[in-house]
């Protein structure tokens, strides 16, 4: 393989592992790897010497990689990539009340067409429903027939009687 090549190969790699610190994904870093290692194997003699430089090359990035979350110019570099605010009660946020089992079995009225999703009222509470895939007018009588976690399944309640 010419020197051009290894070169190219070599300058490609460290470019697209740079990339992968702006675009996530594992792809361009994966990629970056392979072309170091094949620029890298491309400078040795023997199949066991590139073998050999290829396994140094992996853990000299691992050892700079490690080290540039301890060094503190580079600590600040990850701090600006990383995100450091927290959602808080305080801040105004809420998570959603999981303890919904005791919905279960309850009748309500449709608040608004669930197509298969909406808000239903159950006795003056208000909840973000899913019906089993059918569509449900609003203002519906619509009773819960399944819980789960966070997911209220309702089903639309028939005025008939067999």
């Amino acid at each position: 393989m010419g020197t051009g090549w290894i070169i190219s190969l070599l300058v490609l790699g460290v470019i697209l592992l740079f990339l992968e610190i702006f675009v996530p994904g594992g792809i361009l870093g994966t990629i970056g790897v392979i072309l170091l290692a094949t620029g890298v194997f491309g400078v040795a003699d023997s199949t066991a010497q590139g073998i050999a430089y290829v396994i140094i090359m992996l853990i000299v990035l691992g050892i700079l990689i490690a080290l540039s979350f301890r060094i503190p110019q580079t600590k600040r570099f990850w701090k600006r990539l990383s995100l450091t605010t927290a959602q808080s009660k305080s801040g105004g946020y809420v998570a959603p009340n999981q303890n919904l089992e005791c919905f279960l079995g309850c009748e309500g009225i449709a608040l608004s067409q669930l197509r298969p999703a909406g808000t239903a009222d159950f006795n003056g509470n208000r909840i973000d429903v899913v019906t089993e895939g059918g569509f449900i007018s609003k203002e519906t009588r619509i009773k819960v027939i399944e819980v789960e976690g966070t997911r209220v399944i309702v089903r639309e309640i028939s005025d008939q009687k067999y």
